[in-house]
């Protein structure tokens, strides 16, 4: 059985830099920053006092303020990102083939200000004060649950959990439900909301986050030698992937192909990338091997690029590893730089941002990029935008436990 061709049709956001795509887009091509000072609850306490959080969102525009509490914030990024990128991908509801139509966003953590605010009201007021709708509040498999019961979508309803791999692997294993013909179309991708006092308590506990609070909008540059630790951000990015002959079928826009996707594991630490570059090499030659794709092909890579000391040596020594000669000539960013690290959501976000890249033909920043580590010797497109030719684009996200994923987009 030959395998079908995959194309993206669909693309949804919410994140630290825009409530849509259009919004998020544009400010990522200008280098703006979506990271400030902390307004969810008090930081002061801990070391670090910044993220990437969502801005002027109001979800009563798209739930009624009772569905609205009944859920976590996660589900409500989820959500909304979900219906942008439904309606711009043109599918109704309840349609005639709604069995051929399933969804697979997922989470890495889920509802944690849910959990945090039950546990607070449960001090308080004893355990009466559990609302019977927390569990399917809080739980990851919920935005894929609400979108399917909304949209009336019967195919496989789904939910991957692999830390800050999680949305790549949404992509990913759902393009291969579209390519062996179990479905027609796929809603993937990620959300996630952590921006909370445990959330930021526990990365900062791990010593994993920037401190540079004073300067919140420059805190997250990727290799740059006064990068300090990961930003936290939150939000979603969720895209409408279809089989290539459906697409043309209904005259659907197509933004680009997914080509190729690919995965591995570190197997060496819960938390540190390995030195050597090995586990995330091997995930971005098993992602070419799966798309047939050379790697003088390959034009752009968007990095996972967190900001950590160790984490953007290791890539940037993985990225040599993978391509070898052709590496020096790749036009690497890291879109962190501007929205923080969204965990499970961030593989969606820089999906949407990959799909525009390619489209578009147009590489995004990494700001905050001024003193280059020498030992982070690529081209990193610092701090401006760059017009180039793009015939394939790698995105590449990588996570606790030593999990990686790459997905290669191509222009079509």
């Amino acid at each position: 059985m030959s395998r079908r061709r995959v194309v993206v049709t669909g693309l949804g956001t919410v994140c630290p830099v825009g409530n849509n795509t259009t919004e998020a887009w544009s400010n990522i091509l200008a280098g703006k920053s979506g990271i400030a000072r902390i307004t969810r609850f008090d930081a002061s306490p801990f070391s670090s006092q910044i993220a990437g959080e969502v801005k002027h969102f109001d979800v009563t525009q798209y739930l009624s303020p009772k569905e609205a509490r009944r859920v976590d914030t996660f589900i409500h990024y989820g959500l909304v990102a979900g219906m942008e990128a439904i309606a711009d991908a043109g599918i109704g509801k309840h349609p005639d083939n709604a069995e051929r139509i399933g969804i697979n966003i997922g989470s890495g953590i889920g509802g944690l200000p849910l959990i945090e605010d039950t546990q607070r009201a449960v001090e308080e007021g004893g355990i009466r004060k559990i609302s019977p709708f927390f569990i399917p509040g809080a739980i990851i498999n919920m935005v894929s649950g609400n979108l399917s019961i909304m949209y009336g979508f019967k195919g496989p309803t789904l939910a991957i959990v692999t830390a800050c791999t999680t949305a790549t692997h949404c992509i990913g294993e759902s393009a291969r439900l579209i390519e062996y013909g179990d479905v027609d179309v796929m809603v993937a991708g990620g959300t996630e909301a952590s921006v909370s006092q445990l959330g930021v308590g526990g990365f900062a506990a791990a010593r994993a986050l920037s401190t540079r609070n004073d300067s919140p909008e420059t805190a997250s540059r990727p290799w740059d030698t006064g990068r300090d630790g990961f930003v936290l951000g939150e939000g979603a990015g969720v895209m409408v992937i279809e089989e290539y002959e459906h697409a043309k079928k209904r005259n659907a826009k197509i933004y680009c192909e997914i080509s190729g996707f690919g995965m591995s594991s570190d197997a060496h630490h819960i938390t540190a990338p390995s030195e050597d570059g090995e586990g995330a090499a091997r995930c971005m030659v098993n992602t070419l091997k799966n798309g047939q794709v050379n790697l003088d092909e390959v034009d752009y890579v968007n990095a996972h690029g967190t900001s950590t000391p160790l984490g953007d040596i290791a890539e940037t020594v993985a990225v040599k590893r993978a391509f070898g000669d052709h590496a020096k000539r790749l036009a690497i960013s890291s879109t962190k730089s501007s929205t923080g690290h969204l965990l499970g959501a961030a593989g969606g976000v820089e999906g949407v941002f990959m799909a525009l890249a390619v489209k578009d033909q147009i590489a995004p920043p990494t700001i905050n990029l001024h003193d280059q580590d020498p030992e982070c010797d690529l081209d990193f497109v610092p701090n401006t935008a760059r017009e180039m030719k793009i015939r394939v684009a790698l995105s590449n996200s990588f996570g606790f436990g030593g999990t990686n994923a790459s997905l290669a987009f191509k222009a079509i």
